[in-house]
């Protein structure tokens, strides 16, 4: 980590935010050079296909307050948030979309509830600029997610927010292989809260966020924070042991009584079929278990940074 500080970093990830990196920068140094002029803007163009990393050179040209990482491919957005805050040096960290949609004009009164004696504020888009089918695959994530991992879980909080260096330094140090950054800095704990913000509309282009890859984040991120699927394996077979136990009394009873009759076909294969569906889906479940421990026992970075440009 840089030894000289900075007051303020902010740590933006980029992939295919080409038309949004300009007005950005503009609007982050206005809003910054309000209170300070010692700050960095790092942007991590995460192998995004198009001229983002030319336009992010040519601002570090202009501004040696500017930094650009370049992975050396695709690793996906946390890992690239993962990659800007292992470079900052800030006091305090902004974490930020680069889609226009985390509004830079908000973060001063972020930064000022936090320098009041918070380490952790994240912003709250009380009224979301997104479309409907975002909302609503993002609202499902987050209700599955809290259920899971037994925390509650607000799915207008995502990554915008101000952070203490101390707070970064300790997600920082949590190196396993999956990432899911609100998740990591609720996790580490310190003195927190939100702030309601506005949030603004995405004015060019989709989110990089399809539905299939909202899926696997869901997946990945309850399998890496949470055993409650496990444990939901175990219930579902006591249940089921439980059922089985008490239909085996009642044919034993109706034997006692003379009632017993010939049962069809269709009863027993339909019973073999769902508990078989239960065990493969039980095996399944601890198989995707044991691939997140494989994945871990690896230890392979991260992230690669196939280039640094600063001044």
């Amino acid at each position: 980590m840089p030894s000289s500080r900075v007051d303020i970093s902010v740590v933006i990830p980029i992939y295919k935010n080409s038309p949004f990196i300009d007005q950005l920068y503009v609007r982050l140094r206005k809003e910054f050079e309000k209170f300070t002029q010692n700050f960095e803007i790092i942007f991590v163009n995460d192998s995004s296909p198009d001229d983002s990393w030319d336009k992010i050179k040519s601002l570090v040209d202009s501004d040696n307050r500017v930094i650009g990482l370049n992975l050396s491919r695709n690793f996906g957005q946390h890992y690239a948030i993962t990659a800007g805050l292992d470079k900052s040096s800030g006091e305090w960290i902004v974490v930020m979309d680069g889609d226009l949609q985390d509004k830079p004009e908000e973060i001063s009164k972020m930064l000022l509830k936090a320098q009041a004696g918070y380490d952790i504020v994240q912003g709250r888009r009380h009224q979301r600029q997104d479309k409907l089918l975002k909302k609503m695959s993002s609202r499902l994530f987050y209700k599955l997610f809290g259920y899971l991992t037994d925390t509650p879980q607000d799915e207008s909080i995502a990554n915008f927010g101000v952070y203490s260096r101390r707070a970064i330094n300790a997600v920082a140090s949590m190196r396993e292989n999956l990432r899911f950054f609100p998740t990591m800095i609720k996790w580490v704990g310190f003195k927190s809260t939100t702030m309601d913000i506005e949030h603004g509309e995405r004015e060019l282009g989709n989110s990089s966020y399809s539905f299939k890859k909202l899926l696997m984040l869901s997946v990945n991120t309850m399998i890496s924070f949470s055993d409650k699927p496990l444990r939901l394996t175990v219930k579902i077979g006591f249940l089921i042991s439980l059922i089985s136990f008490l239909y085996a009394v009642y044919i034993i009873c109706q034997a006692l009584f003379g009632k017993t009759s010939i049962q069809g076909w269709a009863s027993l294969i339909v019973s073999i079929w769902f508990i078989g569906g239960i065990i493969i889906s039980i095996v399944g479940v601890t198989g995707l278990y044991i691939s997140r421990i494989f994945d871990e026992t690896k230890r392979r970075p991260l992230y690669i940074v196939r280039e640094i440009y600063e001044k």
